[in-house]
């Protein structure tokens, strides 16, 4: 089963910084809230073209991470010389996922610096970056890529090759699955989390076909 690697492109945008503050710095001064975010020299567009001519998208597979998404979180600094400096992830998908993440920022060069009363000043950014794993011989289609949402009757379809629909069998890690026929299912998770799927051929003595793994989202994030 060869793994197809790759980047989804719509989610991959500078988006603000998503820190949580009381207030407008921390104790070393850097800033949570400015009037104007710290930005990749040349913008979103700018950004982009830098991943997909940087990013080692194969990564995940590489290292025989399932088929799925996997969205990797990195806070850093950006100082007001536009410097990058404090690099930390915040998520933890493994698979090498997150080193990649890191490498890709800390060889981003100079950053445009945020604002905050018309002067450059240092400023925190989290930067999501989305891999996408996908095993060609079956095909798994939801709302969004490889994303549940918690509370909902979540329906995803299943197509695998030379295996007919109601062969497909589908168990879940957390949470429960209901076949609904002709390759469709209904999933329910009651947390945010991350779940695995295992794919079975229900005609051949129950023999693996797959395993895709999924994020787990409350409803609007």
């Amino acid at each position: 089963m060869k793994k197809l690697p790759g980047i989804l492109s719509f989610l991959l945008l500078f988006v603000g910084a998503t820190v949580k503050a009381q207030t407008d710095t921390t104790d070393s001064g850097t800033f949570t809230k400015v009037e104007v975010e710290a930005d990749f020299k040349g913008g979103t567009s700018a950004w982009v073209k830098y991943l997909q001519k940087n990013l080692d998208a194969g990564v995940p597979a590489d290292n025989n991470a399932p088929s799925g998404k996997y969205t990797v979180l990195v806070k850093f600094v950006v100082g007001k010389d536009g410097s990058v400096s404090n690099i930390k992830t915040l998520t933890k998908n493994g698979y090498g996922t997150e080193e990649e993440v890191v490498r890709i920022i800390e060889r981003s060069g100079q950053w445009t610096p945020a604002f905050k009363d018309g002067k450059p000043v240092n400023a925190y950014r989290i930067q999501p970056v989305v891999f996408l794993v996908e095993d060609e011989s079956y095909t798994i289609t939801t709302k969004e890529p490889y994303t549940l949402f918690t509370g909902t009757d979540n329906e995803i379809s299943i197509a695998v090759d030379k295996v007919k629909a109601e062969d497909i069998s589908v168990s879940i890690s957390k949470g429960t699955i209901t076949a609904k026929g002709g390759g469709k299912f209904i999933i329910r998770v009651p947390r945010t989390d991350r779940v695995i799927i295992e794919i079975t051929n229900s005609k051949k003595k129950d023999i693996k076909i797959g395993t895709a793994s999924f994020e787990v989202k409350a409803p609007g994030k």
